[in-house]
């Protein structure tokens, strides 16, 4: 260093200091990259039952056979780890892979769409840059020839994607965009809570629809309507009751099911508290459908006020008052309240057959870490006997909803592995 003039050794310390600035603001980029994954909960989808982080494998069923996530760690063979920016960009935003192959719409692409610039960046640096290269091989879906042409996919974008990042409504306050940003972006919120159209598309992308989020149903289970409606949607939350949920998978009254108990372990309750107050802020503006109902009055003596000879509420004295009581208002904070539950009480009944046969457990997080389990009845229920529990969940305790049949449980539970013991 003896022989540096000053001013070359000045600028080498001001080239030092400029390029740990660099190398400071990159680390911060990958780190809400990081965030944003989270957000999107990509591990989701593209990381399998005892597989390798985001090395894809996971099946998933579709009408027309079963396709299977793929690779998108850096691996530069068989993962994501030669494509640049913009590359990375077409996929998300557009399902287009490098080799310019179209992505399934089980790609949430119509709503990654409208993730902003910086955003795509800071994921691209992390995926690119902090998440381990695993050698896996894509696997090929099991649609048949010719379904499993992708050409058409073009047309289905025409008709279906919209082009352009979320754009803030002037109108609104920045919580708001903030929670509408999350909700119809990232979060892709509408994948499971919109209904599908005739192409399987989700029937709208925001909320100038009255179909956006008016609950879906996928795989045997119904996603409420995140709408506000009284009965089946979330009329009667708070933005506080929301916040909560988002981030143990509880309110006072109710328990994450089905695939949102892996929303909520793996990605929501990793979000920071102003983000999710801004999803419930969004989400409590959403008003309710067009054929807006009334709870009925709480009646907390349905079960003995019933005929005693009613077989659903023998059943449910059998099989479930133990834990959600007699008079449905189970145990705050532990067993879900089946009266005045949306979950029971939406047009469709897959969830509840669902639950019934399968079983739940509620997530583990790091707010609630004592996860809890109701086990499946499937094995030793008929389908007789299940709708019979289902219809009279569905009509007590001020409970409303349309009864259950027995061939509706028989569909749901062909699709799965559950038999009843006999």
């Amino acid at each position: 260093m003896k022989g540096l003039t000053p001013s070359l050794l000045a600028l080498l310390v001001l080239s030092a200091s400029a390029l740990a600035a660099e190398d400071t603001h990159q680390v911060g980029q990958i780190a809400h990259g990081e965030y944003l994954a989270r957000a999107g909960d990509c591990a989701a989808c593209h990381t399998a039952p005892g597989g390798m982080a985001f090395a894809g494998g996971l099946k998933m069923t579709t009408p027309v056979g079963a396709i299977y996530s793929t690779n998108i760690t850096p691996d530069k063979t068989t993962g994501i780890g030669a494509y640049d920016l913009q590359e990375f960009a077409d996929a998300l935003r557009k399902g287009i892979r490098r080799d310019g192959t179209r992505l399934y719409p089980a790609m949430p692409y119509p709503s990654f769409a409208k993730i902003n610039d910086e955003d795509i960046r800071d994921l691209y640096l992390y995926f690119t840059q902090r998440v381990t290269p695993v050698v896996q091989q894509n696997k090929a879906s099991d649609i048949p020839w010719p379904l499993n042409m992708r050409w058409p996919l073009a047309m289905w974008d025409g008709i279906f994607r919209e082009d352009g990042a979320y754009q803030p409504d002037a109108n609104q306050s920045a919580q708001w965009n903030r929670g509408a940003y999350l909700v119809q972006g990232l979060g892709h919120c509408g994948s499971c809570h919109t209904p599908r159209g005739i192409g399987f598309q989700e029937k709208a992308l925001n909320q100038t629809d009255d179909d956006y989020l008016s609950g879906g149903t996928l795989e045997g289970w119904h996603a409420a309507s995140l709408r506000g409606d009284a009965i089946s949607g979330l009329g009667s939350w708070n933005a506080a009751d929301l916040t909560r949920f988002l981030k143990t998978g509880h309110s006072d009254r109710f328990a994450a099911f089905g695939s949102m108990v892996d929303v909520v372990q793996d990605s929501t309750q990793h979000l920071s508290d102003e983000d999710l107050q801004a999803i419930a802020a969004y989400l409590k503006s959403l008003p309710a459908g067009d054929e807006q109902k009334t709870p009925t009055a709480n009646q907390p003596l349905a079960l003995y006020s019933t005929d005693q000879g009613n077989p659903g509420g023998q059943a449910y004295l059998d099989n479930c008052a133990a834990c959600h009581r007699s008079d449905g208002q189970g145990y705050r904070n532990t067993f879900p309240q089946l009266a005045h539950n949306p979950a029971l009480l939406a047009e469709d009944p897959a969830s509840v057959i669902s639950i019934i046969l399968h079983g739940s457990r509620t997530p583990i997080t790091l707010d609630a870490p004592t996860g809890l389990t109701m086990p499946d009845f499937g094995w030793r229920l008929s389908d007789q006997q299940v709708a019979q529990i289902a219809t009279f969940v569905r009509t007590s305790w001020g409970n409303n909803a349309a009864p259950v049949t027995a061939d509706q449980v028989k569909e749901i539970r062909e699709n799965s592995a559950t038999k009843p013991s006999q």
